[in-house]
């Protein structure tokens, strides 16, 4: 049954919005009359189990764990200049929620480098924070996973790569002051009502 299908039992996957995860069964189930293909996926971050549509497994981007060299090219990427971005919080977290969803271990070593660079110049909001930190742990467990490395090694790795970018801030500008964020008003689109986090909307450049 799972012979030409792209992944199998016991192999190491990428599940951009939840983690790394194991194949741990392939099955069939019924569905409106159709019988249906589903991956059995164990996510170890969260000691969760999920179930997902063979057919739906490329949509979601899930994907097997790159190569050592692929890992090391992440890696590479977070010590590298950050480019020029806006300093409105809301398009930027937009942009960087689009590239975990793409999920390439390039697209998450973006996000991490640019939200890290962003908060060494201001604190993040709320939800800036929970994506960091979500695209941080996706990307150390991938390149643990891929170098055979521990994750605290891969912690310290990820560390030394981007704690240099401290010191560009110095010597070139890097964010584009938007003048015409209203945070105020856009968290009213996030649909939260934390008091915690109407007191991080405020994320102009003074």
């Amino acid at each position: 049954m799972s012979e030409n299908l792209p992944f199998s039992i016991d192999q190491q996957v990428v599940y951009p919005s939840q983690g790394v995860g194991k194949v741990v069964e392939i099955f069939e189930k019924s569905f409106n009359g159709t019988q249906t293909q589903f991956y059995k996926i164990y996510l170890e971050v969260s000691d969760m189990i999920v179930m997902v549509p063979v057919a739906n497994a490329a949509t979601l981007g899930i994907r097997p764990i790159v190569s050592a060299d692929e890992a090391q090219a992440a890696l590479d990427l977070l010590g590298e200049p950050v480019e020029s971005i806006t300093s409105d919080w809301k398009l930027r977290y937009q942009m960087n929620l689009d590239l975990l969803k793409k999920g390439t271990i390039k697209d998450i070593a973006s996000i991490v480098r640019c939200l890290y660079h962003r908060s060494k110049v201001k604190e993040l909001p709320i939800l800036e924070r929970k994506l960091y930190d979500s695209a941080k742990k996706l990307l150390e467990d991938e390149i643990a996973f891929a170098t055979g490395k521990s994750v605290k090694e891969v912690e310290d790795m990820l560390h030394a790569k981007l704690e240099p970018l401290g010191a560009l801030t110095a010597k070139r500008p890097v964010f584009v002051d938007d003048d015409e964020d209203e945070d105020d008003e856009l968290m009213d689109d996030v649909n939260s009502d934390d008091e915690e986090e109407s007191e991080d909307d405020d994320d102009d450049d003074e």
